[in-house]
């Protein structure tokens, strides 16, 4: 059957109150958690798995870089002499600087998800040298990016702010003055800086973002609205989120103010008007955003920036996406509901999607519901776990929808250093952030990745076993209980239709979705154990724009016909499904790996299907025509 993506995950949606399911003699009343926080990182650890082998190399790609290179033009600029020689790449270029932030945030995610000491000594040894840096230049200013002359070289960039404050602004939609996006660049290092002060308290962390946010603050401030509007239409991250995070480390109302200030009222007030006009405008400019009016609407209770975050991730997640969970042509938004017009090779940045996943997690905090988590499931598993080869440690930019494109990685030795070099460092370093969130005395599982959790405000540690979504059974093992009473949610997917088969200590309970979730209340022991099973079918969704072009998915799995080495060119006709809907077969293979054969239902010859995100050095066709068995022959 084909099913369009927009009506299950809006069919989820609208599944609340429907009960709740009861194990026990004795089940109090459950009322469904408004809000929900994620466990903390430092109390999942993974087990093994694809997403631990993911962490695992990452975590070499990590220490395989040198922190001294990567602050080569913060020593420089600060008038001290560099400890090593510079990166190439995007860190030879303006943007320098970018990466380092993104290090320190992923050193930290990775001390958290594993323990690794060296991570966290690296990272607070960063946050000195910047220090030391920023009390050589005596204002404030500390940083690595450059402006570019006319005759080619590249200098400090710290004039650049000193322009903008004397009014002289020279946009473009990814350089001011000379310099390749300079306040995106400054929002790394704050969100950099910022996170390791969260992770465990190292303060000067956050005496150095406070004196870099004040620099940056007194450019702004000396700039009109319209100056500030003309500034802000060149891209600036998510520079707003990291001034609403400095409010909520110092409770200093400045610090929210100007991040409400740093508001591009291009994009924002269509979105409160909920007017979708995202065509043609760059996807992850507009992302990092609207993760910003996220965060300031927590801090601000302001309902207006909220209602914006919620319009945009409905229209960009039902409208402008994959099925995959990434979007984006080019970098750039396209019409809405016109997916099937945009299969290229330059599809999908990982960047958006890392965004993508950070905005869905704000949502789900304000009002748990399993819709959000099955994008998040969907953009995760399909998108960013593919985005990462496990071989080469290498990180994709684009991840190409065009039949028979190989996607291509970085290669450490080229010191490439893309914006999604970062954030893939940062998104393999977290795959356990996810999995497990408490609202209340409810402990909702979200994402079926075999690990190991300690839910430490209530005393319950568990385990999670699963070859899922290769297999359908999920196994959760309580191996501590001190609350007598809780609730645990499992999201039961909207792709599922609110079938699942739940089992405690061997004992079958209903099951009826509250919110996309089976819900058991009862009282818990020690050895106690869930047992999900959910129904892993094939089906067909069909892409927006067309119902004659439609990809094939295996519970969460988006599947990929497979067409070769990515060593060989590829030259073929695309393939297309011939005949009736019902006689698209793909029947399953016998092997080591999950594998389906498609048999006289694909021209011009039979092809092997396979999870999409595992074609790391493969060819693959995602999407497909349908036609009947005269038109292809004519």
């Amino acid at each position: 059957m084909t099913n369009n993506r927009r009506e299950w995950m809006v069919g989820v949606a609208t599944t609340a109150f429907c009960g709740a399911v009861q194990a026990g003699a004795a089940t109090a009343a459950f009322k469904f958690p408004l809000r929900a926080n994620p466990l903390p990182l430092t109390d999942v650890r993974l087990r093994p798995s694809h997403y631990a082998t993911a962490v695992e190399r990452n975590i070499k790609f990590l220490l395989s870089l040198s922190p001294d290179r990567l602050l080569h033009n913060y020593r420089k600029y600060a008038g001290l002499k560099p400890k090593a020689t510079i990166y190439g790449g995007w860190e030879s270029d303006t943007i320098a600087g970018h990466t380092l932030g993104h290090y320190m945030s992923a050193l930290v995610l990775a001390w958290q998800q594993t323990g690794n000491g060296e991570c966290r000594r690296r990272a607070d040894y960063i946050v000195e040298e910047i220090a030391l840096c920023q009390s050589k230049r005596e204002d404030g200013y500390v940083g690595a990016l450059g402006r570019k002359t006319k005759d080619g070289r590249i200098v400090d960039g710290q004039e650049v702010f000193e322009q903008i404050e004397r009014g002289e602004i020279e946009p473009h939609p990814f350089n001011v003055n000379g310099s390749w996006v300079p306040l995106y660049t400054v929002h790394k290092t704050l969100a950099g800086l910022l996170d390791v002060h969260a992770a465990w308290g190292n303060a000067t962390a956050l005496e150095v973002a406070i004196m870099l946010g004040s620099y940056v603050a007194q450019v702004f401030a000396a700039l009109t609205d319209e100056q500030m509007q003309k500034l802000l239409s060149c891209e600036f991250g998510g520079l707003n989120e990291s001034y609403a995070e400095l409010y909520a480390r110092t409770s200093d109302q400045r610090w929210l103010m100007l991040a409400e200030r740093i508001c591009d009222r291009e994009l924002f007030d269509p979105l409160v008007a909920c007017e979708d006009r995202l065509a043609y405008m760059h996807a992850n400019t507009q992302i990092a955003k609207v993760v910003g009016l996220a965060r300031i609407h927590e801090l601000s209770g302001k309902n207006t920036p909220g209602d914006a975050a919620r319009f945009f991730w409905e229209r960009v997640t039902q409208h402008h996406s994959y099925v995959i969970g990434g979007n984006a042509e080019r970098e750039y938004f396209f019409e809405p509901d016109t997916t099937a017009r945009h299969l290229m090779d330059s599809t999908c940045e990982h960047c958006n999607t890392y965004n993508m996943l950070k905005l869905t997690r704000h949502l789900y905090s304000w009002a748990p519901n399993g819709a959000l988590f099955d994008y998040y499931e969907r953009a995760h598993l399909n998108h960013v776990m593919a985005a990462h080869n496990p071989e080469t440690g290498g990180f994709a930019y684009y991840m190409p929808m065009g039949t028979g494109v190989a996607r291509r990685y970085s290669r450490p030795r080229e010191e490439v250093f893309w914006c999604c070099v970062g954030t893939g460092m940062e998104s393999h370093a977290k795959h356990g952030d996810s999995i497990f969130w408490e609202g209340e005395d409810t402990l909702f599982v979200n994402l079926y990745i075999p690990s190991t959790v300690q839910w430490q405000t209530k005393g319950v540690a568990l385990t999670l076993e699963t070859e899922y979504p290769f297999k359908s059974e999920i196994k959760l093992t309580f191996a501590a209980v001190e609350l007598d009473r809780f609730a645990v949610a499992l999201r039961i997917p909207g792709w599922a239709n609110g079938r699942a088969d739940i089992r405690v200590n061997g004992e079958s309970v209903p099951s009826k979705p509250v919110n996309g979730y089976a819900v058991i209340n009862r009282s818990w022991k020690k050895n106690d154990v869930v047992c999900l099973n959910l129904p892993l079918e094939l089906r067909f969704e069909t892409a927006g724009g067309s119902q004659d072009v439609v990809a094939a998915m295996y519970g969460p799995l988006v599947l990929a016909a497979d067409l070769g080495s990515a060593d060989m060119a590829w030259s073929g006709v695309e393939p297309v499904f011939v005949g009736e809907e019902g006689s698209r077969g793909l029947e399953p293979v016998v092997s080591d790996r999950l594998l389906f054969r498609a048999q006289r239902v694909t021209r011009p010859a039979d092809l092997t299907f396979v999870p999409f995100y595992s074609q790391y050095e493969r060819r693959s066709a995602v999407y497909f025509k349908c036609c009947a068995e005269a038109d292809w022959k004519q």
